[in-house]
């Protein structure tokens, strides 16, 4: 069994305010490991539209959603956070001295003095494509998420759907499988047209089949994919070699294990008080849209505020009678670890 990482605060949601608050947190010297689902920072922005501009970040006239995040990641550099990506938060277990005990799906650990919920709308579900006997298959040939690419050397690879991720997957992936297919249900993609122009000259220089207007059927083979079916809009199937299904349709919130967690809950948002944006139970706090109270307003901004005071509010629980002293970095700049 390996050992538990240890650190000042666990950071459970890789989104824009979950970054931030590592930023927060530094300036106070606490540590923070980041924790998520996702195999990669950045929550919905990066996920769901990373190519999306956002307008209300003071000092961005007009930023992008993934610049944000990558101007984010470089804005903690100093601090050294540490992730686990990938892997979604399971249990919670509060220690006789007040620390936690965090503990992941695939079995990862993590001891910390306080806890943080950024978790967004809370942990991100694929959206499933309605096919027979498709969780038979899940580990064996069907995946949701791309967490390594080598992964797919040499497969036969079908990727499904028409958003970014679909595009951006099906460009990278084009010179890894050893063949590879997108099958989309419509004509027209909703991704970037940068990628969609990317994607359509792939196909007509054969280094992959593009089939629009079709959807995939069924899936089969014996113990694992082997193959599947595709049908389209003329009624017309085809069934394919397939090592591997990716279907990419996007991702649903969904409250998951921190409905279990006893902390205060109004229609599936954590409470928490204005003052320290701590849950009902000490230690515990909770920012961004996760979280919830008199006047909520869910903007990245109202975030990135509400981690400052919860950065604060932790190192006074981890350091009882210690006073804390606010420092300006235009004074003191970021002095990392």
């Amino acid at each position: 069994m390996q050992e538990p990482i240890t650190t000042d605060i666990a950071i459970i949601g890789a989104g824009p305010v979950g970054l931030f608050a590592v930023f927060e947190a530094g300036l106070l010297k606490m540590r923070c490991h980041v924790m998520d689902a996702l195999p990669q920072i950045g929550g919905q922005l990066s996920e769901i539209y990373p190519r999306k501009p956002i307008y209300d970040i003071p000092g961005f006239p007009e930023v992008l959603a993934q610049d944000l995040i990558d101007n984010l990641h470089q804005q903690i550099e100093p601090f050294k956070p540490t992730f686990t990506l990938g892997e979604r938060v399971e249990t919670v277990e509060k220690q006789a001295d007040g620390s936690f005990i965090v503990g992941t799906n695939e079995g990862t650990t993590v001891h910390a003095k306080a806890i943080c919920i950024a978790g967004g709308l809370g942990s991100f579900e694929p959206r499933k494509p309605p096919l027979e006997n498709l969780e038979a298959y899940e580990g064996k040939g069907v995946s949701y998420m791309v967490k390594d690419p080598d992964k797919f050397k040499g497969k036969k690879v079908v990727i499904a759907g028409g958003g970014d991720s679909a595009l951006d997957w099906c460009m990278y992936l084009a010179d890894v499988a050893e063949s590879l297919t997108l099958v989309h249900r419509n004509a027209g993609f909703r991704g970037a047209p940068d990628s969609a122009e990317k994607v359509e000259k792939l196909a007509a220089e054969g280094k992959i089949e593009l089939l629009i207007n079709t959807n995939v059927t069924a899936l089969h083979g014996e113990g694992a994919l082997s193959a599947i079916e595709v049908t389209n809009k003329d009624k017309e199937t085809r069934t394919l070699e397939c090592d591997d299904f990716i279907p990419l349709f996007g991702l649903s919130p969904k409250l998951g294990p921190i409905g279990d967690w006893d902390l205060g809950l109004d229609k599936n948002q954590v409470e928490v008080d204005t003052e320290k944006f701590q849950t009902t139970t000490e230690g515990i706090f909770a920012i961004g849209d996760i979280n919830t109270y008199p006047g909520k307003l869910k903007l990245i901004l109202s975030g990135f505020h509400e981690s400052a005071l919860m950065a604060h509010a932790a190192f006074k629980y981890m350091n009882p009678g210690v006073k804390v002293n606010l420092k300006y970095t235009t004074v003191n700049g970021v002095g990392g670890f």
